[in-house]
C-alpha cells in the first residue's frame, strides 16, 4: 500500500519504518530539510534501539524514502498519517497549529479515495474537526480516522511490531477494513484490534498515559511516606504488587516521569476537562506529585551538605528521561542540573546517548565525561537520574577511590543498601532508609 507519513519526529519515523518493513511503500515528509537530508543518507536524528538497521534496510530496498515535497508525497497516497508534533501551550492545552497547517497543505493534493489518519496525540473532537476542515478545503467528503500510538521510547520497534493492541477510531466500515488489513501483520499473536469512534480513540490515548502517570506518582508518594515512617518501599511494592488488581508495572519509585508524552498529556487532559466544566482533581494531583518528586534528590543533597554546595563537585549519571533513548524533554536530570548550577556547583555529567542534547542546552557550563567513571573523579557526591544498565554493577571500590567523598544519591534504587554499607558509602535512595558511611548504620 502507498502510504505517506507527515511529520518525521519519533512517532512518524518509527511508524513509517515499521510499516515499510511489512512491504508497504512509505514516503515520510517533513519541513526540516536538514533532518530529511540526514535520513536520506540512512543516518538517524534520534537514538532508538533497532531503528538504524530497519531504516537502512528499507531505504536500500526502496520501500522507504524521505522528502520535503509535501504535494508530491501525498498525491498518490492511499493513506496519509498525520504525525506532527502537538506541543503544550503555557496553560497545558494542546498547540495544534502544526497539525492544522499540515492538513491545509495536503488537502489540495489528496486523491478522492485517500484516508487521512491522525497519528498525533490530539484532543477529543479533533478528528471530527479534521473531517470538516478537509471538506471545506476540498469541496468533498474525505475519509478520516484516529489511530493513536502507544510507543515507549527505547522500545518503539518492539511496541509497533508486537503491540498490546491497535486502536482505530473511525465512522465508516470501509475505513475500518482498510486499516484492519494494514495492521494484520502485527497482530498475528492474537492481540486485539479495537474499533471505536474517533472520540473514544482520542480519549483512549490520554486515558492510557494518565493512568500510567498516576501509577508512577502514586508509588512515589508512598515511597516518600515510607522514608518518614521507617518502612521500605521495596517491601511495600512487593506486598501490593502481587495483588492482581494492582500489579507491578509502572510501580517503581524514582525521581518522577519525564519525556514527551506523559507530562504533556496529563496537562492536556486536565486542560480539556476544565474546558468542559469538570474539575480534574486527581489528574492535577498526579502532575503536582510528579513535579515535587523531581526535587526529592535535590532536597536530600542540600540537607546532606547543609546547603553548602558552591565548593562541591557533583557527578551525574544519566541525563535522558529514561534508558534506551537520548530524549531529555522534561527529564528529572535537568531539574537537578538547573538547581545545582544556581548553587554554583561543579557538575560532571555522563550519559551513554543524551550528552549531545544536554550540551546543546548548557554548553560549557557542565563538564562532559566520555566514560561513566570519569564523572566520579574528585566528586563529592554521585547523583543517579536514569537507570541505564551500565550503572547497575559498578566497581564500588574503584568508585570510592575516585570520589572525594563516598556519597551516592540514587534516584532509581539501583543498589542494595547492604552492599553500599559494606563498601563504605553514605547512600540515599527513594523510599528506603539512609545508609550512613560515618557510623556504618542506617
Amino acid at each position: 500500500m502507498k502510504i505517506t507519513i507527515v511529520g518525521v519526529g519519533y512517532v512518524g519515523l518509527v511508524s513509517g519504518t515499521c510499516l515499510a518493513e511489512t512491504g508497504n511503500d512509505i514516503t515520510c515528509v517533513d519541513c526540516d530539510r536538514k533532518k530529511i537530508d540526514l535520513l536520506n543518507r540512512s543516518h538517524l536524528p534520534i537514538y532508538e534501539p533497532g531503528l538504524a538497521e530497519l531504516l537502512h534496510r528499507n531505504v536500500r530496498d526502496g520501500r522507504l524514502r524521505f522528502t520535503t515535497d509535501l504535494p508530491a508525497a501525498v498525491k498518490d497516497a492511499r493513506l496519509v498519517f498525520l504525525a506532527v508534533g502537538t506541543p503544550p501551550n503555557k496553560d497545558g492545552s494542546v498547540d495544534l497549529s502544526a497539525f492544522w497547517t499540515a492538513a491545509e497543505q495536503l488537502a489540495p493534493h489528496i486523491q478522492p479515495d485517500c484516508i487521512v489518519i491522525s497519528k498525533s496525540t490530539v484532543p477529543v473532537g479533533t478528528t471530527a474537526k479534521l473531517a470538516q476542515r478537509l471538506k471545506e478545503l476540498t469541496g468533498r467528503e474525505v475519509n478520516v480516522a484516529c489511530n493513536p500510538e502507544f510507543l515507549k521510547e527505547g522500545m518503539g520497534i518492539e511496541d509497533f511490531m508486537k503491540p498490546d493492541r491497535v486502536v482505530i477510531g473511525a465512522w465508516k466500515q470501509e475505513v475500518f477494513d482498510i486499516l484492519s488489513d494494514l495492521y494484520q501483520p502485527y497482530l498475528r499473536t492474537g492481540k486485539p484490534l479495537l474499533l471505536m469512534s474517533p472520540e473514544s480513540a482520542e480519549m483512549t490515548k490520554y486515558a492510557a498515559n494518565a493512568m500510567l502517570a498516576t501509577k508512577i506518582s502514586f508509588i512515589n508518594e508512598i515511597a516518600n511516606i515510607c522514608e518518614r515512617t521507617g518502612a521500605d518501599i521495596n517491601d511495600v511494592r512487593r506486598g501490593i504488587g502481587y495483588d492482581e488488581r494492582i500489579g507491578f508495572a509502572f510501580m517503581f519509585p524514582g525521581v518522577g516521569y519525564g519525556g514527551s508524552c506523559l507530562p504533556k498529556d496529563v496537562r492536556a487532559l486536565a486542560a480539556a476537562a476544565k474546558m468542559h466544566g469538570i474539575e480534574p482533581r486527581l489528574i492535577e494531583a498526579v502532575h503536582a506529585v510528579n513535579e515535587h518528586q523531581k526535587n526529592v534528590l535535590l532536597e536530600k543533597l542540600e540537607r546532606h551538605f547543609e546547603g553548602r554546595l558552591s565548593d562541591k563537585a557533583v557527578a551525574v549519571w544519566g541525563l535522558s528521561f529514561k534508558p534506551g533513548t537520548d530524549d531529555i524533554r522534561e527529564a528529572p536530570s535537568l531539574v537537578i542540573i538547573e538547581r545545582l548550577l544556581q548553587h554554583k556547583t561543579t557538575l560532571r555529567v555522563y550519559d551513554p546517548e543524551a550528552m549531545n542534547n544536554v550540551k546543546a542546552l548548557y554548553g560549557d557550563r557542565l563538564v562532559y565525561c566520555e566514560k561513566r567513571d570519569d564523572a566520579l573523579l574528585g566528586a563529592d557526591a554521585l547523583v543517579i537520574c536514569t537507570e541505564w544498565k551500565q550503572f547497575v554493577h559498578p566497581d564500588f571500590a574503584n568508585m570510592r577511590r575516585l570520589m572525594r567523598q563516598p556519597v551516592i544519591f540514587d534516584g532509581r534504587n539501583l543498589y542494595n543498601p547492604a552492599t553500599l554499607r559494606a563498601a563504605g558509602f553514605t547512600y540515599y535512595s527513594i523510599g528506603r532508609p539512609k545508609i550512613d558511611a560515618k557510623n556504618n548504620t542506617c
